[in-house]
């Protein structure tokens, strides 16, 4: 007998600024644009707002971000990596 599995929304467990900073997070540690955009459009969504489509210039990240109530840092990466 197969498995039935519901949908997953992960907009749906975005209910904090602390969940939305971790998944953010997760998502810059990639350094994939389409997935953090992708990400973007998953917290805009949680947020109430509509999906962005597409990759946003720096721009609409930053004012995103800010609207979320996070903001980007720089931080060196381990020696040995890039």
């Amino acid at each position: 007998m197969a498995e039935k599995f519901s949908p997953y929304d992960p907009a749906q467990a975005l209910s904090s600024r602390e969940a939305i900073e971790i998944f953010m997070t997760d998502a810059f540690e990639t350094g994939d644009a389409v997935h953090i955009a992708a990400a973007l459009d998953v917290v805009a969504k949680a947020q109430g707002l509509t999906q962005l489509g597409g990759e946003p210039s720096l721009k609409t990240t930053l004012a995103l971000m800010k609207a979320f109530g996070l903001r980007l840092t720089i931080a060196a990466s381990p020696a040995g990596t890039s």
